[in-house]
């Protein structure tokens, strides 16, 4: 857990940074510049925004339906979002593994056990008292699992 700990830091500050910083400065500055760089030099568009107050409420009324549509339009109708999904997919550490919780040490012993016991049952065999060992601590997980409780708590959490 200390060996990822500076990536952990590093990640959270990313998102932080990227997410809610770097963006509301970004807009903030935008904003700004093009008002008192550009609006403020050009007396035909003063015409439109006399003060930086009116080109902001304009901005904003204008512009939040246009990035809420360019949103959807990446998210929904243009193949962008779904390449950034393929690569994050592929990258994934878990996609090809269980990842570590209840499902390794619960689901897919439960899985693997009922598959046993159908083979069993297919070929008229008896479930042995190693079998219905098996069962009971697979039913004991699910019962924990299901009351809340956990099951393989995680490194952080012991």
């Amino acid at each position: 857990m200390k060996a990822k700990l500076g990536f952990r830091t590093w990640y959270y500050f990313k998102t932080g940074w990227s997410m809610y910083f770097a963006f509301l400065f970004a807009a903030i500055n935008t904003l700004v510049v093009t008002y008192y760089l550009a609006i403020e030099k050009v007396p035909f568009l003063l015409q439109f925004f006399p003060t930086f107050l009116h080109y902001l409420l304009i901005t904003i009324l204008i512009g939040v339906p246009i990035l809420i549509s360019i949103g959807y339009l990446h998210y929904k109708k243009v193949p962008a979002y779904s390449t950034e999904v393929d690569i994050a997919t592929e990258s994934h550490p878990y996609f090809y593994k269980l990842p570590p919780g209840f499902q390794p040490a619960v689901l897919f012993p439960m899985y693997l056990s009922m598959l046993q016991m159908l083979v069993k049952l297919s070929q008229n065999e008896k479930i042995t008292e190693e079998d219905q060992k098996q069962i009971k601590a697979i039913e004991t997980n699910l019962k924990t699992l299901i009351d809340g409780g956990w099951i393989n708590k995680p490194k952080r959490m012991s």
